[in-house]
Order: C-alpha cells, then sequence, then structure tokens
C-alpha cells in the first residue's frame, strides 16, 4: 500500500508548476472586475463585437458557449493570443485585464438573445431562390466570391446581416476587396483578391474562376477598397421576405 504522505504536493509547488506552464490560476471575478471588463471590452473588442457583443465585423459573443472558447482559460487564450488566419489578433492587455474582460465576455452569454422575426425555414428557400449561393458557400456548398456563410449566425447580429442585405457596402469585410486586372492588350478583368505579393495577384473573377497574374504583365490594376460586387436587396425582397431571410441567417451558427 502506498503511504499517502508519498503523494501529497505543497500547494505552493502546485502553484509554481501552473505559473511555469504560463496558466494564471483563476479567481473569482469581482463587480470592479467585471466593470472594468466591459469598460476594456468597449474601448478595444466592441468596434467588431458589438458593445453587447451582439456581433458585427466579429463574432456574437453574447451566448452561453463560444466555438473557440469553451471554457474560461480558452477564452483567455484567444484574447492574449488571438486566432491566426481571422480577423482576431493578440491583444496587449495584461493578464489581470485580459482576465477582466473574460469575465465580462462570460457575463454576456446570460443575456437573453432578443428575439429575430421571421421564418428560417421560409427564409432557407428564399436564400436559394435568390442566387445567394451563387456568391456564398454554407456548409461547403455554393460559391467562393463571397464570405462564407456557414457560421454567419454566429458572427453577427441580425441587425448587421439586415443591414449588409440592404447596403452591401456599409460594411465591408476587413480582407475582402475588389480588384480590377487590366491586361497589356485591354481586357479587364474583375473580380475578389484571393491572394497577393508584392510581384503577382490571383483573383477569383465574378463566375468563380480563378485567375493569376504577374504584376509586370498588367497595363494596370485597379483595387476599389469599400466595393461589393453583392447589389442591395432594398427593392429585390418585400418586408416579410427580408424578415425570412434575416431568420435563416441569423440561424446558420456552424457546427455545434
Amino acid at each position: 500500500m502506498l503511504d499517502s504522505r508519498a503523494v501529497r504536493f505543497p500547494f505552493g509547488l502546485l502553484l509554481f508548476s501552473s505559473l511555469a506552464l504560463g496558466q494564471t490560476p483563476p479567481q473569482p471575478a469581482t463587480p470592479e472586475d467585471l466593470a472594468q471588463g466591459k469598460r476594456l471590452f468597449q474601448a478595444q473588442c466592441g468596434y467588431c463585437h458589438g458593445p453587447r457583443g451582439d456581433g458585427g465585423r466579429g463574432a456574437v459573443l453574447a451566448r452561453p458557449r463560444l466555438r473557440h472558447a469553451p471554457d474560461d482559460q480558452a477564452l483567455f487564450n484567444v484574447i492574449t493570443r488571438g486566432i491566426p488566419g481571422t480577423q482576431m489578433p493578440r491583444s496587449a492587455l495584461s493578464a489581470r485585464q485580459a482576465r477582466q474582460v473574460v469575465a465580462f465576455v462570460r457575463s454576456l452569454g446570460r443575456v437573453a438573445k432578443t428575439d429575430v422575426p421571421g421564418d428560417p425555414s421560409r427564409g432557407a428557400p428564399l436564400y436559394g431562390a435568390r442566387a445567394c449561393a451563387g456568391c456564398h458557400t454554407v456548409a461547403g456548398r455554393g460559391g467562393a466570391i463571397g464570405p462564407d456563410l456557414t457560421d454567419i449566425g454566429a458572427r453577427a447580429s441580425a441587425a448587421f446581416i439586415r443591414a449588409s442585405v440592404l447596403d452591401p457596402e456599409a460594411a465591408v469585410p476587413d480582407g475582402f476587396l475588389a480588384v480590377r486586372a487590366v491586361l497589356k492588350d485591354g481586357r479587364t478583368i474583375a473580380g475578389i483578391r484571393c491572394n497577393e505579393d508584392s510581384f503577382s495577384i490571383q483573383l477569383r473573377d465574378l463566375t468563380g474562376e480563378l485567375h493569376s497574374f504577374w504584376k509586370h504583365e498588367l497595363r494596370a490594376l485597379h483595387k476599389d477598397w469599400g466595393k461589393s460586387p453583392m447589389p442591395s436587396y432594398r427593392d429585390r425582397l418585400s418586408a416579410s421576405e427580408l424578415d425570412d431571410l434575416v431568420a435563416y441567417l441569423v440561424s446558420l451558427e456552424g457546427s455545434p
């Protein structure tokens, strides 16, 4: 039988080990922490995620469970390290400040979601009928010209989605750039930039075809910042159709 004394570790040793691994032992959030977390969030995070975490350019955070941050430590890591390959940058907040933001973001998940008018079951066929799938992808199906909408309901609020349908150029996503490449023979190929470096550019035209050019082979390269090939649906949808389409898009939250 093992001597129980042989498996006892001093609390200080456990604390030292935790700190050595870069993990800050969680502490209960105080009302002051929540208040400071709110101020930090609104100053540094609200522009993308909405002042109440209801989404916009960034993900909706006013939900009980976050896909990229299932627990507090994961959320702390996302805040301090960012998410490579996405628009979520690493933060310069101190560890304590990051914990305060974590506490505030978690409090948002206890806020009741706003009811959305419309019927997602009617919005789904409307999405197909309006040729949205020709430019956007949902669950791996559709076009690749516009942003992927697989989890748009987890990334944007209903108000932001509605505004984007009515006025696509009101909030063009960061990194989304419409370009026009003018070839030496005078032809112009318009599309969306996929990749670019100092010497070449790759774009996808509005039919979905991919093109790659050396920049020295082009007569001109026009970058239309803030422009979108998506038309406004302000005069293409009735009020009830708009409600149904937005309700369907809000329901798209990706894999659980």
